[in-house]
């Protein structure tokens, strides 16, 4: 009963955050802002990170993870890097 439990809230999660991607995709498309696009970008970052890790739980499988862990360490330097170019107009001094 627990297996189906895990199972279908799973598909849940996974559907949820398929939707907030796709919403915050739109903000990303429409944004009046770069501000707005460069926060949109790191929502969708992390949306795509926990869709890796819930499919790693549901599949089973370390490569989930592994690319979860990956796309965090690149998301958190790409907002860091358009977070100082929109502050000083260029990245490395």
């Amino acid at each position: 009963m627990s297996a189906v439990i895990l199972t279908v809230s799973l598909y849940i999660a996974e559907g949820m955050l398929a939707a907030a991607i796709f919403c915050v995709g739109i903000r990303a498309w429409r944004g009046p802002r770069a501000q707005d696009r460069v926060l949109a970008l790191d929502t969708i970052n992390v949306n795509v990170m926990l869709l890796f890790v819930t499919l790693g739980i549901r599949t089973g499988t370390v490569f989930f993870f592994e690319a979860a862990l990956v796309i965090a360490v690149v998301g958190f330097v790409t907002t860091v890097a358009l977070a100082k170019f929109l502050m000083r107009g260029e990245v490395i001094e």
